[in-house]
């Protein structure tokens, strides 16, 4: 029985399978971080390869839990190309397998992890990337892909055209907050030297903020708010007057651009993924997903505690042009994303 998905979801999955062009064909992968936002959703289009075009992957879904991966992937755990890795991001990856290619996506991604557990984001992002530079040196032709983050930049607005991979900002190394982009840097340098030292195929995606139906229950970016709200009938709150400008990218052009990256990225090398055309305040993003869910927009300023996790850059555009090099082009507006993200959460 064929795995069964939303219409406008299985756009997403083919789009984002677009170039692969049977490249990944009988490969192994392995994803971390295989129920996040991102992790899950490129899981989902190697399943939907396998489906619809007998494409062979071997899929290795890595996450702490086997329950938590059973409810996000359903009937598919039991697929004999389904392989669940147990993992933690934080501990020694012993893997009794070669993949041959790897992306890693697991972190703890939302701001309460960040106010809450700044020492345990950092372990995480450094660690888990060594653990896996390491287990990857015992197979030198896998491909491996860091999932970074556009927040390495720090602050820079004297960027007209963002930031492109040789630019640098500020960021505050005495504020816990910077837990997450410092750590995400030094995973980055790992990477960097991991390549030139002992020559691995390694590569760093530096993602802007990226949106989807994908988003876990869980999350506390402000973007899960909003999208719960406008599930819930309710209006939209804002916790701030909205006016951080971003670079978004739908989830689906977001993992196009990975298996790009990955297959035809130089190594030792970092990429800005982001669409130059979806750059918009949080203000404007709210007031799309807003009219996508048919509420209302609110306003509502939390106290200090709260804030202590949200990003204080107050402008974070990524330029794309070295991805647009290998050929990759963003195929969804702010608006057609949010409207797939919404209608594929509202029918969930």
């Amino acid at each position: 029985m064929q795995l069964n998905f939303h219409p406008l979801y299985e756009e997403d999955l083919r789009s984002a399978a677009s170039d692969l062009n049977g490249r990944l064909d009988g490969k192994r992968v392995l994803i971390t971080g295989a129920t996040g936002l991102i992790g899950s959703f490129m899981v989902d289009v190697l399943a939907w390869l396998n489906e619809t075009a007998d494409a062979g992957i071997e899929i290795y879904a890595a996450g702490r839990r086997e329950e938590g991966m059973r409810s996000r992937f359903g009937e598919m755990v039991d697929r004999d190309y389904f392989h669940y890795v147990k993992y933690d991001a934080r501990a020694h990856a012993d893997f009794d397998f070669e993949a041959e290619y790897v992306f890693h996506a697991a972190c703890s991604a939302h701001p309460l992890a960040y106010a809450t557990d700044p020492v345990g984001t950092m372990q995480a992002n450094l660690m888990g990337t060594m653990q896996l530079l390491e287990y990857i040196r015992k197979y030198p032709g896998t491909g491996f892909v860091f999932l970074s983050t556009g927040e390495t930049y720090g602050e820079n607005p004297d960027l007209p055209d963002g930031f492109s991979e040789d630019s640098h900002g500020y960021v505050d190394p005495m504020n816990p907050r910077s837990c997450y982009p410092e750590s995400k840097r030094g995973a980055e340098t790992l990477c960097a030297s991991y390549a030139a030292q002992f020559g691995l195929n390694a590569r760093v995606a530096r993602l802007c903020h990226v949106y989807g139906p994908t988003i876990t229950p869980d999350n506390s970016r402000a973007d899960a708010q909003f999208l719960r709200k406008a599930l819930a009938g309710e209006a939209i709150v804002m916790k701030s007057t909205g006016s951080q400008v971003r670079s978004f990218c739908y989830v689906a052009d977001a993992a196009r651009a990975l298996f790009t990256v990955m297959l035809d990225g130089e190594k030792g090398n970092a990429y800005n993924i982001a669409n130059k055309k979806s750059v918009a305040s949080i203000r404007e993003y709210a007031e799309v997903l807003a009219k996508a869910g048919g509420v209302e927009l609110t306003f509502d300023l939390p106290p200090e505690a709260e804030k202590a996790g949200y990003s204080k850059v107050t402008r974070a555009v990524l330029n794309p042009a070295k991805l647009e090099n290998l050929g990759w082009q963003p195929a969804y507006s702010l608006e057609k994303g949010l409207e797939h993200t919404y209608h594929i959460s509202a029918d969930k």
